[in-house]
This record gives C-alpha cells, sequence and structure tokens, in this order.
C-alpha cells in the first residue's frame, strides 16, 4: 500500500482508536507517532498531572534522533545539563578518581543530552497534548479482548472500546500483569536495590556527581546545577529482592537506614534527610526480558516491555526508540503484522543495550572488595581520558527507517 492509498483510507475511514497507558516517556512518544499515523489516540495516567523533577536521565544514540525528528531536540538541548566531573571517594571519604562522566557512560561530549525527567516528559506531552486525549487520575481496571477489539473499563468508572491497547506503564506494568501475567515471570533481578530522594545541597557541590563506595554499598550526591536541592542516592547489593518493602514507604526506609547504620563520609545526614523525604524513591535494579511483547490486540513498549535497569543509562532511550519503532510497524499494517514486524525490527536493539550489565554486574557499585579495588585501579589509570570507541556503541545499534508521509486527514 503506497502512502497516498493509506492517506486515502485515512480520510475515508474512521479513525483506528487505540488507547495508551502511561504519560511518562514511551507513551507520549507513542501517542506522537500514532497520531501522524492517523489513529485516535487515548492516554491514560494514573497520577494527577505530569510528574514534573526527578533523577536526570540521557538521551543517547539512536533516541537523538527521534526527538530531532519529533522537533523537540532544540528544546531539549537548552534543558541539558552540563554534568562536568564525577568523583570517586572510599570508604573514609578520601578521593580516589576524579573523571569527565563521558569516560564512563560512553557518551558523546557535544551530542548526547542529559535532562532531568521532568524536562523530557513536559517536552514530550507539550508535542502531543492538542492531538490526543489525556486522563489523568485514571487508571485501567479491567481489560478484555474480544474479535472486534478490546473493551477497557477504568477506575473512574468509563467503559470504551479500543482497536488496540498499549502498555507504556513501566517496570511494574499492569496492563503487562493484565495480559501476560505476574510480574515475576519476566522479572530479573539484577542484585541490588536503591533509593533516590532531595535534600539540601549543603555541601557546595555543582555540576558534579560525588560517588562514596564501600564493598556492595555506595552513596551518591548529584548537583544538577548550583542550586539548594541534590539529588541522593542509596545503593546496595542484596541477594533477594525485598518484595515485600514495595508498598511499604517505612519499610523501606529502615531498610536501607539498617543497611548503612555505620557508614562513614556524609552517609549518616543522607540517612537522616532521607527519613525526611517527600519524594523518595525505593526500587530494585533490575530488567523486565520477555520472549514477546504483544498477545492479541495489546502490545507493550519501553519499560513495561523491556527495562534495561539504570545500570545501562539506557532505559529513556529504549523507551523514545521503542515507540517510533512500534508506531513506524503499525503506519501501513494491520495490528497483527505491525506488532511482529515492531518485535522483529527493535529485538536486536534492545538486547544489545540490555547485554551492557548482567546479574551482580555493576562496575560502578562493586559488591566485594577485590571488585572495589579493581574499579578504583581502572579510574585511576584512565587519568580524565575518554577511551576510543570501540565498534559501534549498543546505544547507537539501530538505523531508524525514515517516518512514512502519512499525516492525519
Amino acid at each position: 500500500m503506497t502512502p497516498t492509498d493509506q492517506l486515502r483510507n485515512v480520510r475515508t475511514n474512521p479513525r483506528p482508536k487505540v488507547l495508551i497507558s502511561g504519560a511518562s516517556i514511551a507513551g507520549p512518544a507513542l501517542a506522537f507517532w500514532l497520531n501522524r499515523y492517523g489513529y485516535e489516540v487515548t492516554v491514560v495516567e494514573k497520577a494527577g498531572a505530569l510528574r514534573d523533577g526527578g533523577y536526570p536521565i540521557d538521551v543517547r544514540g539512536t533516541a537523538l534522533e527521534v526527538v530531532r525528528r519529533m522537533g523537540i531536540l532544540p528544546g531539549l538541548r537548552d534543558a541539558h545539563i552540563d554534568l562536568r566531573r564525577l568523583t570517586f571517594l572510599d570508604g573514609d571519604g578520601g578521593e580516589v578518581a576524579s573523571v569527565d562522566p563521558h569516560t564512563l557512560t560512553g557518551g558523546v561530549a557535544g551530542q548526547d543530552i542529559e535532562v532531568r525527567r521532568g524536562d523530557l516528559t513536559r517536552a514530550l506531552h507539550t508535542a502531543v497534548r492538542d492531538d490526543v486525549e489525556f486522563l489523568f487520575d485514571d487508571r485501567v481496571d479491567t481489560l478484555d479482548q474480544s474479535g472486534h477489539g478490546v473493551d477497557v473499563t477504568f477506575r473512574r468508572g468509563g467503559r470504551r472500546t479500543f482497536d488496540m491497547v498499549f502498555g507504556a506503564d513501566g517496570l511494574h506494568s499492569r496492563t503487562r500483569a493484565f495480559v501476560f501475567g505476574p510480574e515475576e515471570r519476566y522479572h530479573r533481578y539484577l542484585g541490588y536495590c536503591f533509593a533516590g530522594f532531595t535534600m539540601r545541597n549543603t555541601f557546595g557541590l555543582s555540576h558534579e556527581t560525588v560517588l562514596w563506595n564501600t564493598p556492595g554499598r555506595a552513596a551518591a550526591l548529584y548537583a544538577v546545577g548550583g542550586g539548594d536541592d541534590v539529588h541522593a542516592f542509596l545503593n546496595f547489593a542484596r541477594p533477594r529482592a525485598p518484595f515485600d518493602a514495595f508498598r511499604n514507604p517505612e519499610a523501606q526506609r529502615d531498610l536501607v537506614a539498617s543497611v548503612f547504620a555505620d557508614a562513614g563520609w556524609e552517609v549518616p545526614g543522607m540517612v537522616a534527610a532521607m527519613h525526611d523525604a517527600d519524594d523518595l524513591f525505593f526500587d530494585t535494579v533490575s530488567q523486565i526480558r520477555m520472549e514477546r511483547w504483544s498477545v492479541g490486540r495489546v502490545a507493550l513498549v519501553g519499560d513495561a516491555a523491556y527495562a534495561p535497569s539504570f545500570l545501562t543509562g539506557q532505559g529513556s532511550s529504549l523507551a523514545l526508540v521503542g515507540a517510533y519503532m512500534l508506531a513506524a510497524s503499525l503506519a501501513d499494517r494491520d495490528h497483527a503484522a505491525g506488532f511482529a514486524a515492531y518485535e522483529h525490527s527493535t529485538r536486536h536493539f534492545v538486547t544489545v543495550n540490555q547485554d551492557q550489565v548482567g546479574e551482580g554486574d555493576a562496575a560502578l557499585f562493586p559488591a566485594t572488595a577485590r571488585a572495589l579495588e579493581r574499579r578504583n585501579e581502572m579510574l585511576r589509570a584512565l587519568g580524565g581520558a575518554v577511551p576510543a570507541a570501540e565498534g559501534r556503541p549498543a546505544h547507537s545499534a539501530l538505523t531508524l527507517p525514515e517516518p512514512m508521509a502519512l499525516r492525519r486527514a
């Protein structure tokens, strides 16, 4: 079917109705491209509004081309965080090494961007808000597939039928649970837990990250600029995921406090600030690995389908690229053929990025004294130099197809 034929069909046939669950990164990116290809899009989000703030995130490699094609790259460059230094400390707070951040991330200075998560979410929402329907403070309560579509009931009482439904609702996706079964089937725990929150910048930090380590424990302070607040981060190795703490913030705080009870440097103050923080985020360091990303008329995208873990630095980029590839695969195909094309074209890129880290293999957070010393030796040897890249990096391991000419009639 030619683009002209597709455009004619859009003008003469009702626009297919689709629902996207999740309005963070993958959701609005998918909404943008599906709207472009002629779909009538609704996005449902359990939060009452866009989530502002959040940790800084990277947009690198292929994902940069996605945001360029969306027209939001200039604004993201304006919001770019100029992180200038990454300093590593030992257990006593002494400096081990201070390096250029790109030395370790594999990023390219002047090309890759790092922004606050809220800045990216807001840019994506702004790009699509006038063309799609957003339902905030709501969520899918039931989802039932039939021959004619997907019947959905919402928590706030509405009921609708959609031609397709997409789960872009993160690592702990409800859409995935509805259609594919319990998270435990797909959850790959990588041996670490973390807690993140903001606290007062009483340390004089500016445009830098300071990372303290002892075997199996890490504490970081990330100063986005020279402002009054810093992002605090506490990470620790644990043999089994503490699933019983996921829905109990006090249990989370108690667990973290017990792990860091005898820690030095600035950690006691960080633990105290954690107890008072109103933005604590606690989770495991995990991946989602699935043999397939769709069933019937329901498909997953982003962390819901293939969370790579923050250790790769590629979660947001995979979400952006996956959304682009999913929409492109559906531009000239029905749902069955489109979902198959999506998996065929995107899975290698996902796997290459997920394979950057293995279970218990976090280079920045060594779990044993010997591994920590090896890492420190490596940091000292770098001497601030950025090593030459070998081959094609994982974050650029996919060339995007050109967007089709079809526009919404």
